[in-house]
């Protein structure tokens, strides 16, 4: 049990146990072996937690921001100071290389911890004169909000979530996937050690039971979901039972769409890092990468040697660029869609099969000639599988990449900056990148259309998620009525 932390659940402050739970085994997709053994929560810990959560957001709520920034800051210095360490636990919990998780997981959240530490300060309500008398208005917590987390990026959903969340006054219950737990954990040890008051985030393991169980409980203010669109849509029903506010950031089958003046080289190395980064399992991936006809052949043969260049391996090595999909159960689904899309008639250029370093790993894969009507182009894959697909014109890019239910991310490679705006204001999707891709900073809203999602994580835009406004109007003149 190489990562087995104190306890289950984290709530009010200490760890917690209650072995009644149902088991949760937490594999390390390396090598296959149990790296620590969890407990689902009993309504008893849900409920000790959605009480604890109650009794200290009042206090919280009442603090100074600027006082709740500091702690919030502290909470940085400590991630930041224990880089190497929870990169390493990202790994054993999620299988991703070593050199991603330096990077890209705790940094992105240390990220969104300081900026929202920031922001909250400046957050204040507004005046409008009325003639005499005046109006007001006071920018409020929600109260409790609950965050149910994915298992692809576990703690910087973690850390997305609660900062905007606890540096506006509210409290938290975050329920991490029951793949990935360990990270969470860690995030609320190290809220306590900055000064957080306890209470004010809590963690729950749990299945869909335990996020359904929060997610209709009275005393949540508000649910925060990062999952697939049927899981999206069973809790976005039960919130709405409840007039809960919400966010949903759900899944995507996103096009990045390649023309023919693009910089080849960028735009091949976008496409990758747009489906082959973290194994493919990116909610916001370009999974459809369109190719304009005329440099289709010299895109795919340059593709194919790039990406038969990657070093797949150990996820503990610093040298590894590749590593395992997260579960055997991800593992089976992909290798089906592989199969699917070959049955389907997808020209496969390289990589479409397991790969030899371990028992969950897939090797980067890419397929040529998808036609829309095929599985791998309407399908979310969530594992390192491409689908090239020609077009010809402007016209029927854009028609056919918005031909979807799906309306997270898109993205554009051309040198005419002028097509470039006019066809990502075109494209329906909520998070665009022009000559980039998957770029993500904290400063910049995330989110997304059509059934992909609701509201906006990051930026500014996540203020309107995680508070509410009070107007209060003054009079100052006698009361004129006609009774």
């Amino acid at each position: 049990m190489r990562a087995q932390p104190a306890a289950s659940h984290f709530v009010n402050g200490e760890w917690l146990e209650d072995t009644a739970g149902e088991v949760i085994e937490v594999i390390y997709p390396g090598t296959g072996e149990v790296i620590a053994r969890l407990h689902s929560a009993t309504p008893a810990v849900i409920g000790a937690a959605l009480s604890g959560a109650v009794a200290a957001q009042a206090a919280w709520g009442r603090m100074r921001p600027v006082e709740r920034s500091r702690i919030l800051m502290r909470a940085v210095a400590i991630i930041r100071e224990r880089g190497a360490e929870l990169a390493e636990l990202e790994t054993l919990d999620t299988g991703k290389p070593i050199q991603e998780t330096l990077v890209a997981d705790w940094p992105s959240g240390a990220d969104a911890l300081e900026y929202f530490a920031g922001l909250a300060p400046t957050v204040t309500g507004e005046t409008i004169p009325l003639g005499g008398d005046f109006a007001y208005t006071i920018r409020e917590p929600l109260g409790v909000c609950v965050g149910i987390g994915a298992w692809n990026y576990p703690s910087q959903i973690a850390c997305w979530k609660a900062a905007p969340a606890l540096s506006l006054g509210n409290a938290m219950v975050f329920k991490p996937s029951e793949v990935t737990p360990l990270g969470a954990l860690k995030l609320a040890e190290i809220f306590i050690e900055a000064g957080m008051p306890a209470g004010v985030f809590n963690v729950v393991q749990g299945y869909g039971n335990v996020g359904a169980a929060l997610a209709t409980d009275s005393r949540v203010a508000k649910v925060s979901l990062t999952g697939s669109v049927p899981t999206g849509r069973k809790v976005y029903a039960a919130a709405a039972a409840g007039m809960k506010h919400v966010t949903m950031e759900l899944g995507g089958k996103s096009p990045l769409i390649i023309f023919d003046d693009a910089d080849l080289e960028s735009a091949i190395g976008a496409a990758m890092l747009g489906n082959f980064y973290s194994s493919g399992q990116i909610c916001s991936n370009g999974t459809r990468v369109f190719v304009q006809r005329g440099i289709k052949e010299q895109f795919l043969t340059r593709l194919a040697a790039r990406t038969e260049a990657i070093l797949a391996g150990d996820p503990l090595d610093p040298e590894t660029q590749f590593g395992p999909l997260v579960s055997a159960a991800q593992h089976e689904k992909v290798m089906e869609y592989i199969g699917k899309a070959k049955a389907e008639g997808a020209r496969l250029i390289t990589g479409g099969a397991a790969g030899n370093h371990g028992p969950l790993f897939v090797q980067p894969t890419v397929f040529a000639d998808v036609t829309d009507d095929m599985t791998l182009a309407r399908e979310e894959v969530f594992g390192p599988v491409m689908a090239v697909l020609d077009f010809d014109s402007e016209e029927e890019a854009i028609a056919r990449a918005n031909g979807t239910e799906f309306g997270l991310a898109a993205g554009v490679f051309t040198a005419d900056l002028a097509r470039g705006h006019r066809v990502i204001a075109q494209l329906q999707a909520g998070t665009c990148w022009i000559n980039a891709y998957n770029l993500t900073p904290v400063e910049m809203p995330f989110g997304a259309v059509k059934a992909s999602g609701v509201g906006r994580e990051n930026s500014r835009a996540a203020v309107e998620h995680y508070t509410q406004v009070k107007a209060v109007y003054v009079g100052t003149g006698p009361v004129d009525s006609p009774y």
